[in-house]
């Protein structure tokens, strides 16, 4: 989730080719959870009397990478440990380990690049905290994928174009190392053969709109599948956003589409499972300081779901000490995202969910 600032620079040797860049650096970071509401769950009453779980470590390894005169580049970032936001049972390590990017890059001029490899999805943008997430993005917010992207910039205008194979390395991963847990199981189905496009217009050198589409097919994964290389159904989303900065100001907005088709043919969901959803960023950066509160929202426009919407909500602060950043967070949601990342409860009424979270991570 968190971009290394700092990275050591290593001189090549007298008898190795010369680099115009070479840089490995690492990181950690720490995190702290009290649970204060869990519908249905012991969490809360367990976490007041041991003082919250600190369970959520990680290692992170980085590797940026630029030959002199050539226009080649690489760019990998690797982790792992509990807190690594990876899911071993349907990432392709099988345990807390993996790339979170991992790509080779062309570029043809300073605005126009091209990228093969797992990166960032070009397709609206995600929160900006640590440790709640994406929340009601959960499935579309911080994504990356395996597969080309094209980048540009002209004048005013930003453009992507990306072709994605699959979510993540593996014949059945379904892991994206940060925003995991919203497009199916490695038992059951995944997104591949995805195609997206963004474009943004600056309608000042401070602020940006855009539209994001994607649209690509979904791989069956069912053990009872007589191949497991076919596809079925399909998906596609569209998102609509604003980013912008008023001096200490920063304020970002996006309102989203969902909808996959076809998941009733495996016995993973409806026919139809469809969403709306909204979120709102206001940050306030003064000093060595960040005010943010984010608010997201999603409603289930799926045949048969009653779950009422899902609201989340995350206040927080964030403070560069030098090396790297403490954070304090509170999260408060009512429901959550399935699989499907169709609107769900766990109780038949609204599940709610609040905790609050103190993290620390350190770049060397």
């Amino acid at each position: 989730m968190k971009k290394s600032l700092l990275a050591l620079a290593i001189a090549a040797s007298a008898t190795a080719p010369a680099y115009a860049s070479t840089a490995i650096s690492g990181g950690i970071w720490l995190n702290h959870q009290q649970t204060t509401e869990d519908t249905g769950s012991d969490n809360s009453e367990r976490e007041a009397s041991t003082l919250g779980n600190v369970n959520s470590e990680a290692l992170i390894l980085y590797i940026d990478h630029q030959q002199e005169d050539s226009d080649w580049q690489l760019s990998a970032e690797w982790r792992t440990g509990q807190g690594s936001f990876s899911d071993s049972a349907n990432n392709n390590s099988g345990d807390t380990s993996g790339f979170h990017k991992l790509w080779v890059g062309y570029n043809f001029s300073e605005d126009r690049q091209l990228v093969i490899g797992k990166s960032q999805v070009p397709f609206g943008f995600g929160t900006i905290n640590f440790w709640p997430g994406d929340m009601g993005l959960g499935g579309y917010g911080d994504q990356l994928d395996v597969g080309v992207k094209f980048s540009d910039k002209q004048d005013a205008i930003s453009y992507d174009l990306a072709w994605y194979i699959s979510d993540d390395f593996g014949a059945s991963s379904t892991d994206t190392m940060d925003d995991n847990g919203h497009w199916g199981s490695s038992s059951t189905y995944r997104k591949v053969n995805t195609a997206v496009a963004n474009i943004g217009y600056d309608l000042s050198p401070n602020s940006t709109v855009g539209l994001s589409y994607q649209k690509g097919e979904l791989q069956d994964l069912t053990p009872t599948s007589d191949d497991s290389d076919s596809t079925f159904g399909g998906h596609n989303a569209w998102d609509v956003w604003y980013t912008g900065t008023y001096g200490n100001l920063g304020v970002m907005a996006q309102v989203m589409g969902t909808q996959r088709d076809g998941l009733d043919k495996i016995g993973a969901g409806a026919d139809e499972v469809k969403t709306l959803r909204q979120s709102l960023t206001v940050s306030y950066a003064t000093g060595p300081f960040n005010y943010y509160v984010e608010y997201t929202g999603v409603a289930s426009d799926t045949d048969g779901n009653d779950a009422d919407d899902m609201v989340a909500f995350a206040p927080g602060v964030s403070y560069n000490y030098g090396p790297g950043w403490i954070y304090a967070e509170y999260l408060t949601q009512s429901n959550y995202l399935d699989s499907n990342s169709d609107v769900a409860d766990s109780t038949g009424d609204d599940a709610k969910f609040s905790a609050m979270y103190l993290t620390i991570d350190y770049y060397f």
